[in-house]
Formats: structure tokens, sequence, C-alpha cells
């Protein structure tokens, strides 16, 4: 199955930390909504006999949305493309938009799973990261979502800035247990081009994360999910049985995915990937002109051997050595079976299954483990 991916490019404010594609500007909404309709419509088909099986609303802020404007993308969605019966449709939402109004309307559109954008429940952290919401409201969101009818939700939490005490983090990790909260995306805190933190950074107002605490954090937060039950099935992402993001995880499968809106990626589960243009104001002048604003590769088998060792390696199945013999050859099979065997001895990888799996002290280094396994 094919999943679908929505870009919503608008927030009320900018997070310190953040590098998607976004605008603060919200004057020129509906029109770049229409756009991504409209786009939707001239998209081709990568089969036609392949099914949706996971839409993904993300952002940027897709709860700034109007339920009328949601439900007019989701309508044209479900009239070009057959969207199966039991399709996971995601929507993330910030604390503050949440409320049983929006989530009844929610509901009622079809959407079956929540991705809740806390990042944390200190207020001293969330007004450094300028974050529109304070922990009251993230607390009273869950209380909304555990009571509401939407039972399969994430939450999102980051580790390691530089105000957070492993204390703090273990508060954070309370109120996960206290909600029973059944997916959790988990991530260190990075100083990204082009934002604030970097700007911040590069002008000596803050400091780069401390690379000790973050490593310690991570296996503080490794170690708590796995002993109440989380499956840690990617380096980033914990679930409760049953519970794992089928759309997150169909991109580190390798599934076809086609993107919309505004810096959306689009893969045609084969050698075609492509990508909007990451402007607001162009994307729309161009749909409305029939342009379809993409650029557009052809992969080689050497970039997709690679990234299937990327995304792959970052999972809780790990590498499949006899996938990749009958996808790249033999060959390539014997250089990164050779290539994991340093890897092996010094405790960073595994073998479980005939599979290549990152240990949990591999998972600090899977990035440059994995950069290591690549063919050049």
């Amino acid at each position: 199955m094919a999943g679908i991916y929505i870009h919503i490019p608008f927030c009320r404010q900018a997070c310190t930390y953040c590098n998607f594609h976004y605008s603060t500007r919200q004057k020129d909404q509906d029109r770049l909504l229409n756009a991504i309709g409209r786009e939707i419509e001239l998209t081709p088909r990568f089969e036609e006999t392949e099914s949706i099986g996971s839409i993904y609303f993300g952002g940027g802020t897709p709860s700034l949305i109007k339920p009328e404007k949601l439900d007019e993308i989701l309508h044209v969605i479900r009239k070009k493309f057959p969207v199966d019966k039991e399709a996971e449709i995601t929507f993330e939402a910030n604390p503050d938009d949440i409320s049983r109004e929006t989530l009844a309307d929610w509901e009622a559109l079809g959407i079956n799973r929540l991705s809740i954008g806390i990042q944390s429940f200190n207020d001293e952290e969330l007004r450094w990261m300028n974050r529109a919401h304070v922990a009251k409201q993230s607390i009273s969101a869950l209380e909304l979502v555990t009571a509401s009818g939407i039972k399969n939700f994430s939450i999102d939490l980051i580790y390691g800035s530089n105000l957070q005490s492993d204390e703090q983090l273990g508060q954070n990790l309370e109120m996960v247990d206290c909600f029973s909260v059944p997916h959790i995306s988990c991530y260190g805190l990075t100083v990204e081009p082009k934002t604030k933190l970097h700007h911040l950074v590069a002008s000596g107002k803050d400091q780069f994360p401390d690379e000790q605490k973050q490593a310690r954090q991570f296996l503080l937060v490794m170690n708590w999910m796995q002993e109440r039950g989380y499956e840690h099935y990617e380096v980033s992402n914990y679930a409760l049985p049953g519970m794992r993001s089928r759309h997150n995880s169909s991109y580190w499968g390798g599934l076809p995915y086609y993107g919309f809106g505004p810096s959306a990626h689009s893969f045609n589960g084969h050698h075609i990937r492509s990508w909007n243009i990451a402007n607001n104001a162009i994307y729309t002048q161009q749909i409305e002109m029939g342009i379809l604003p993409a650029e557009r590769e052809e992969l080689t088998e050497t970039q997709l051997l690679n990234e299937y060792i990327m995304t792959r390696l970052r999972t809780l199945e790990g590498l499949d050595l006899d996938y990749i013999e009958n996808s790249w050859g033999i060959q390539s099979k014997s250089r990164i079976e050779k290539a994991c065997l340093g890897y092996i001895k010094r405790g960073l990888l595994e073998i479980k299954n005939q599979n290549r799996i990152l240990t949990q002290e591999g998972m600090l280094m899977a990035d440059g483990i994995a950069a290591d396994l690549f063919t050049v």
C-alpha cells in the first residue's frame, strides 16, 4: 500500500529549533489549501491498482486548519485514490488547539490517529523553545484525548536541551506513564542551519547541546521505555505492542508515498523521487496555472542501497542481508557483511535472525555506522 503526506505550512509562531518549511503568515491560507487539493487532482498515480494505507497531515501546524478545509482535502483524496477502509489517518496537533469540539470535528472527518507536539512538560523549557502552549495545556489536551473516541495517539518529546536536567526528563516520562501514551517520538535536540537556535549559538548567546548529556539521556529514555513494555522500533520511536506508526513505518520500509503541499516529497517505490518547491507563493501560483512545482530525480541502484541502509539500520528489524543480496547482488551483501564485523566485535551491532541490528550503544552512533556501510 502507498501512503499520502499532506504538508500544512502554517504556524502561530516559530519554534527556536525548527528547520521545517513553515510560515507564520496566515493571510493566504485558504488559497494555498485549495492549491493542495488541485495538486492532488493533477498528480498522476503511481499504479492504478495501488490502494492508500495511510494519510498523514503534517507541518507546520495542521490543527490550525478549519475542519471544512480538511474535509475538502480528504474528499479530493478519496475521489482520486482508492483509500483502504482501515487506513491510518494521522493528524498533527498542538496541545493548545485541542478541545472537545476539535476532537469531535477531527473524528467526524475520519481522523483516527493524533500526533501531539508536546515537546516538554516544563514551562521554562517551552518558553525557551518558543512553543505556543504551556504545560497545563498539554495535560488538559491529554485528558481530553484519552476520554475521546481517538484511542490511537502519539506525543513528541525533546531531550538533551541545555535547560533540561535528567530529573526534568524523568518528569516528562512520568507524564507518559500517567496517560498510558501508546506511542512516543523522542528526539535529541539538534542545532539546524537557518534556525533561531543556530543564530543564538553562532552569536554566542547559547551553546551547542552537550553530547555526553544527550547520550546519557538517550539511554535513560530507552531503558525507561523498555522497562514499561514499549517496543523501541526505530531510533527515535517507541510504541506499545500493535501501536507502531503505520505511515512512518512505510517510509522506513521503502514503500511508495505521495507528498502534497509546499516542500513535500514523493517516492514511487522504485527509482523516482520528487519534491515540491518550498515557497508558498510560488507553489500556489504554479498550481493555479496547472503546473506541478516539483523537481524530480531518478535514483541509482547505489543510492537506493544506501537509503535502505540508512533507514533500515535505524529500525528494530535492521539490515536483511538476504534482501540486500536479492536486490543488489552477492557482492553488495558480502561487502556489507564484512563491514559489519568490526561493529559486532565492538558491541555496536548484533545478529538476530541473520539480520544486522544496532545494539543500545550502537544506536548512539546510528548515522555514522550507516555512512560507513554505504557504497561509494
